[in-house]
């Protein structure tokens, strides 16, 4: 099985890339993982927040492959537990024909047509978080599930 996460713009947070790279590693142990950082939009501060949101979308579309099960964050989506987080990665492991690709969107959220070709929209929380920070808190729920369900002694109940 593999897991993607595609983002908009590089880490610039001084301390975020570390728990992203820690994390990341201890994902790929179990599962083929990977990273991909999107090019920021060209003169974004001139543009409006939907042409901004569009051409975030059509970079996201144009890295996803026909069979990916596509997984956005956002925050009107579905909230889990951990343990439940858990099961439900389990069950798209079980059904998905290609990756499972989860999705952060910029400052903005996402387009409709990304809206519309996500399988499943998760919110990590009804608070609002900076896309950078969620990077490394995703992929540490992405662990402690994997752990969950390996029966790792990282998550406590």
């Amino acid at each position: 099985m593999q897991i993607a996460l595609y983002v908009i713009g590089k880490t610039n947070l001084q301390g975020v890339q570390p728990l992203i790279d820690e994390y990341s590693k201890r994902v790929n142990r179990f599962v083929k993982f990977e990273m991909l950082v999107l090019a920021d939009i060209k003169n974004a501060g001139s543009q409006t927040v939907d042409i901004l949101v569009d051409k975030e979308g059509v970079s996201f579309l144009s890295n996803i492959k026909r069979d990916d099960f596509v997984v956005i964050l956002d925050e009107r989506g579905t909230q889990l537990s951990s343990i439940a987080f858990a099961d439900k990665l389990q069950d798209m492991m079980s059904t998905a024909r290609g990756r499972i690709v989860f999705l952060i969107g910029g400052a903005y959220g996402f387009s409709q047509d990304v809206i519309n070709r996500s399988n499943y929209s998760l919110s990590l929380s009804k608070m609002t978080f900076n896309h950078q920070m969620v990077r490394a808190i995703f992929i540490e729920q992405l662990y402690r599930s994997i752990a969950i369900l390996k029966g790792l002694p990282y998550h406590h109940e």
